[in-house]
């Protein structure tokens, strides 16, 4: 008969034999996932010999921590991530929000109005979208190439109780009858397509390159948002991106050669640059 403490430290040695860097934390949050439970749980029931319906859950605990051993992504074997204290459904269609994309939803809550009218544009699973209009009052509209992306934003919306629009559109080119909007944020694919091929495989065999591949420079898709987003925009309206972190220059003579304005760059809890800011 087992225990939460026993399948936790066996969980957590086999992770660590996969070469699992975040083996504890891994193991430990399939572990809560799994028995439905949280740290204090675990705390106080660790050594606890498991009744029938706990011996149930053992082997799919030790199926979880298979796949993470094979480097599929914790939030993918779960199903959730967290983005600015909202819980997100996440699957391959869609990459997993990161922390560092919180600094973007950070500086225009910080910057704008309730209010406003907001198109994301690249919208994945919606958190950019969702999380704007939970937090401030925006009114928003979100915009994919991906059908399996949006669908999955739209069970998010639903999930957090979000009154967000959703557009299918490769990047534009079906929003010719869209109103103009007072901010665009995007969160562009920008990694260079030969860089995405060396990343961790757990980022390039899991998450949708689509998501990714930000085409031979990495600068892609803000010639599209600069060319075609001042269109979309009001007079005055503001404009945010994410970026690499070694992309600033390049993204500002971007918008700068499209007549944008004010160009500020805003960086990372790393201290790296993340969010370029700029007004039409």
């Amino acid at each position: 008969m087992h225990n939460l403490r026993e399948v936790y430290t066996e969980g957590k040695n086999r992770l660590q034999k996969a070469g699992v860097q975040s083996y504890e934390f891994d193991a430990r949050q399939l572990l809560f996932f799994v028995f439905s439970i949280d740290a204090n749980q675990y705390l106080l029931n660790q050594s606890m010999p498991f009744g029938e319906e706990e011996e149930k859950k053992v082997n799919s605990y030790f199926e979880a921590i298979q796949k993470r051993s094979e480097k599929i992504p914790l939030q993918y074997i779960t199903g959730e991530q967290n983005f600015c204290g909202l819980d997100f459904y996440v699957n391959e269609n869609v990459l997993i929000p990161r922390l560092d994309t919180e600094v973007l939803v950070e500086k225009i809550l910080e910057y704008e109005e309730p209010g406003q009218r907001v198109m994301d544009m690249c919208t994945g699973s919606g958190c950019i979208a969702i999380t704007l209009q939970k937090l401030g009052g925006f009114q928003v509209m979100a915009v994919d190439i991906s059908e399996e992306a949006l669908t999955l934003a739209r069970k998010n919306a639903q999930r957090n109780q979000a009154q967000v629009t959703f557009f299918q559109s490769n990047m534009f080119e079906q929003l010719s009858n869209t109103s103009k909007v007072d901010v665009i944020v995007s969160n562009p694919p920008y990694i260079e397509s030969k860089v995405v091929d060396e990343l961790d495989d757990e980022v390039k065999k899991y998450e949708p390159r689509l998501a990714l591949d930000g085409m031979e420079d990495g600068l892609h898709f803000y010639r599209i948002l600069a060319r075609e987003g001042k269109r979309f925009l009001n007079e005055g309206g503001r404009l945010y991106v994410e970026i690499g972190f070694d992309q600033a220059e390049a993204v500002k003579e971007i918008f700068g050669a499209q007549g944008f304005l004010d160009i500020q760059v805003y960086k990372d809890l790393a201290g790296l640059d993340r969010v370029v800011a700029m007004h039409r």
